[in-house]
């Protein structure tokens, strides 16, 4: 069954994960930059690799403009290391998300369809943009393959929303 959504301009209630190459990954609470989450299938999905290697292409373009970047999904620490090895991924990535974390964020839960896909419930695509008070400005959220935005258009739409301070839209 899916769970409620979270809203625009609330507060992300800290979410912590563990961190490839050690430490953890803090999704949400107040920080010093802007936070770009997202939210991937896991090992199995090769079209979120595909947008996974856009965004390493762009990391520092985010950074440049005051994003932290993190990425997370549901699968072992063992098939997180093994997308980084293969495709050298530079941007933090945080494992072991649980069906509490998707439900806190809001995520579409899906079930393997195969034993050879994954072995555990995975997580749909989630894009999050959150303000450095933790409260959330953009939520794209998935239950299909392609749904996600595109990530320069995102960005430029993030430096704009940024340099003139606007609001999280779709409150009303």
């Amino acid at each position: 069954m899916p769970t409620p959504k979270p809203i625009a301009g609330d507060i992300l209630a800290p979410i912590t994960l563990p961190k490839l190459g050690g430490g953890e990954i803090v999704l949400g609470g107040a920080r010093e930059n802007w936070s770009l989450i997202v939210v991937y299938r896991g090992k199995h999905c090769s079209r979120c690799k595909k947008y996974l290697n856009i965004l390493n292409d762009m990391r520092q373009k985010w950074h440049d403009a005051g994003f932290d970047i993190a990425v997370v999904s549901a699968d072992t620490q063992e098939k997180a290391q093994a997308d980084r090895d293969e495709l050298g991924w530079g941007f933090d990535i945080g494992y072991n998300l649980t069906e509490e974390h998707m439900a806190r964020l809001g995520v579409y839960v899906s079930d393997p369809l195969t034993p050879t896909e994954t072995d555990r419930r995975f997580a749909e695509p989630g894009v999050f943009v959150l303000r450095p008070d933790g409260s959330i400005l953009l939520i794209s959220i998935s239950n299909g393959p392609s749904a996600r935005p595109d990530l320069e258009e995102l960005l430029d739409g993030m430096i704009f929303t940024v340099e003139n301070n606007r609001p999280p839209r779709g409150t009303a």
